[in-house]
């Protein structure tokens, strides 16, 4: 019997070449030139606002470190500008309070910076936890006390540490504990509680968000492995969101060295801090109570010094902690 015929493959008609099929066709100049010119019309009001309030201020700033108001006629003559060079500069780097307020802020970093990114991360570890429940109300609660002005926040804790009102007293009197958030010990203590109550959530966030970019199929290699949930949390997940903690450690150091408002507010019932404590408040001492403009503005540059020698450093280690 002969073999039935069978119907050829019908082959498709050829097919236009549309453009998406080769390399892009080149741009003319002109769409190169519309383009920069965008580019340039979204960059103009950063720049612009950046030169209004940072660059133009420090140049002002650093204009006012090189004079002084001199008195004359013994107090009755009026004052009178007169250029001092350097001399701002050498008063500030000689003050003993200025200098000491460095010391104080030194040691509010010890305290500080451990409490508040060991927290955050610890707070954000056990969010992302396999075993972690309503974690989007978790979040919330955490970064609210951060949602607080931190002036708002400094007085409600004030509220909280003065006697006779604060509940927190109360118990603590009720437990026997005798303990004065405003001694002359405990007074930094009471500074490093505000701080770490404001911004523990926030950094919580930050951390969670690095955690959430964590490939899934890493921890799941290590479930496999055998690793339990807190080597995993230790020698898995924080190696691998570095640089988000020292990103952190970077903004936590350079606020730190720029702290006012909590131990301006405490200062006012805890006397023996003294209104110069940290470095703010002793450039706002100088500008606003001493009237002294010159040594105010050359303290400020010494600080922002400061603040860019600290970057640098962090960054570094940093850096080496990234590469190890």
């Amino acid at each position: 019997m002969a073999a039935p015929l069978t119907r050829p493959a019908k082959t498709p008609p050829p097919r236009a070449a549309s453009p998406s099929d080769g390399p892009a066709a080149p741009k003319s100049p002109g769409a190169r030139r519309g383009q920069r010119r965008a580019v340039t019309l979204f960059m103009v009001p950063f720049f612009a606002l950046f030169t209004a309030v940072t660059v133009l201020p420090m140049f002002y700033a650093a204009w006012m470190s090189l004079f002084r108001e001199e008195s004359s006629g013994l107090g009755f003559g009026g004052t009178e500008r007169v250029f001092a060079g350097f001399g701002n500069f050498t008063e500030a780097l000689t003050n003993e309070a200025f200098l000491r307020s460095f010391g104080h802020i030194a040691f509010y970093c010890v305290l500080y910076i451990p409490a508040m990114v060991g927290g955050a991360l610890v707070l954000a570890l056990l969010v992302d936890s396999a075993m972690a429940r309503a974690r989007r109300f978790f979040q919330i609660a955490y970064f609210l006390p951060h949602a607080v002005p931190g002036l708002i926040a400094s007085l409600i804790w004030l509220y909280l540490y003065t006697p006779g009102l604060s509940p927190i007293t109360d118990v603590l009197d009720a437990l026997g504990a005798n303990w004065n958030f405003f001694g002359q010990d405990e007074a930094i203590y009471s500074v490093v509680n505000i701080s770490a109550w404001q911004w523990t959530g926030y950094n919580m966030i930050i951390f969670y968000a690095g955690l959430q970019a964590v490939p899934r199929e890493v921890l799941e290699a290590a479930t496999v492995d055998g690793s339990g949930a807190l080597r995993t949390a230790l020698q898995v997940k924080v190696p691998m969101i570095r640089p988000t903690v020292v990103l952190t450690l970077l903004f936590t150091c350079v606020g730190a060295i720029q702290l006012f408002d909590a131990p301006k507010l405490v200062q006012l019932r805890a006397n023996t801090m003294g209104e110069d404590w940290s470095p703010t408040m002793f450039i706002y001492t100088a500008a606003f109570k001493g009237h002294d403009y010159g040594l105010a503005a050359a303290s400020s540059l010494l600080l922002a010094l400061v603040a860019g020698l600290l970057y640098f450093v962090v960054t570094k280690l940093g850096n080496r902690w990234k590469a190890s």
